[in-house]
């Protein structure tokens, strides 16, 4: 099979976060063609240069890959990280950032900081875009949620190159981006809003992590999906997807969030007890909306149940990275 040839655009997304803060270092120049199998070797090969000395554990990026039909401008981010293959295979992770629905990029500071944080710990990252738009534009919905689910097929069908375990794939978002990640773990990949029957790979996920997503439209203030009958639109609410065969989910939330209301978080968690979906709800005291990895809070408390068991633990500090990370080294491994 012709190896698959990735064309790095030589324009800047004007929402490319601080990479020197984020200690962010792209793997190949813009305009390079780089073969997906080779990010790897070039992701050992730049850990062993010398300036990894001078800005310890830095990241590297191969950004603005297709992964989309020709015609569309959507890319995706790759984070790969230090080293090249293991023994055993690594946990992949897909990022879909928020924005409303409306706006946002793979490249802003809260989605480029969560994927770098993740790569730190090993894991393979992916961040994405997807189509955007209101609910009353054609060819928006739910194509954005067929998008992402396209983002976890692509990290599968090219699992064997990036040393990635096809069955160890999680989902995660913010915001708008909760909300599609909620949507591609907990409904059907063939035939939930999205979905596709005729897809070579699955889209399915082993679990969920979702940052203040937004749960129920209506409430939100953001209507319905013009030209979906009742039966439809109940399908649009993750609380509605619910059953006991969904992956585990993590909910983060601050309870200074003015922008969703930690109420939704509330309802989706009551959701996931109801189908007895092993789940964690995390509470982050005083952080706002759109935090990353290191939330601006007090404390958080994390509240859930876990293979059956209820599960309750809380922290002084506000860095909710260890709960994230134990999440997903319990659900896709380390």
């Amino acid at each position: 099979m012709r190896p698959l040839v990735l064309l790095l655009l030589a324009s800047a997304s004007v929402f490319a976060a601080d990479l020197s803060k984020l200690r962010i270092h792209e793997l190949a120049k813009p305009g390079q063609v780089v073969e997906v199998a080779k990010v790897p070797s070039l992701a050992a090969e730049a850990y062993a240069a010398p300036h990894t000395q001078e800005m310890p554990s830095p990241v590297y990026r191969l950004s603005d890959i297709p992964f989309l039909a020709a015609e569309r401008k959507e890319k995706l981010d790759l984070y790969y990280p230090k080293g090249s293959f293991r023994d055993d295979l690594r946990g992949a992770v897909v990022f879909i950032h928020g924005g409303g629905f409306t706006g946002g990029d793979k490249a802003e500071y809260r989605s480029a900081s969560v994927s770098a944080d993740l790569a730190r710990a090993g894991y393979v990252v992916v961040s994405c875009n997807y189509v955007r738009g209101p609910k009353d534009k054609a060819g928006v919905w739910p194509r954005n949620i067929a998008d992402c689910r396209e983002a976890v097929r692509w990290v599968r069908a090219h699992a064997k190159e990036l040393g990635v375990h096809p069955d160890k794939v999680a989902v995660a978002g913010g915001s708008a981006g909760g909300y599609l990640a909620l949507m591609v773990g907990l409904s059907d990949d063939k035939t939930g809003p999205g979905g596709d029957p005729q897809a070579r790979h699955s889209a399915k996920v082993s679990a969920v992590i979702d940052f203040y997503g937004v749960v129920n439209f209506s409430k939100h203030g953001k209507g319905h999906v013009p030209g979906a009958s009742a039966a439809e639109q109940a399908a649009y609410l993750p609380a509605n997807q619910c059953d006991p065969q969904d992956p585990p989910v993590l909910i983060l939330h601050g309870t200074a969030d003015t922008t969703v209301d930690i109420a939704q978080s509330d309802e989706l968690a009551r959701a996931l007890r109801a189908a007895k979906v092993s789940h964690e709800y995390v509470i982050v005291e005083g952080a706002p909306h759109t935090f990353d990895l290191h939330p601006k809070g007090k404390s958080w408390k994390r509240t859930g149940v876990i293979a059956g068991a209820e599960v309750a633990s809380s922290s002084s500090e506000a860095d909710v990275t260890q709960v994230t990370l134990a999440f997903l080294a319990r659900t896709i491994g380390k």
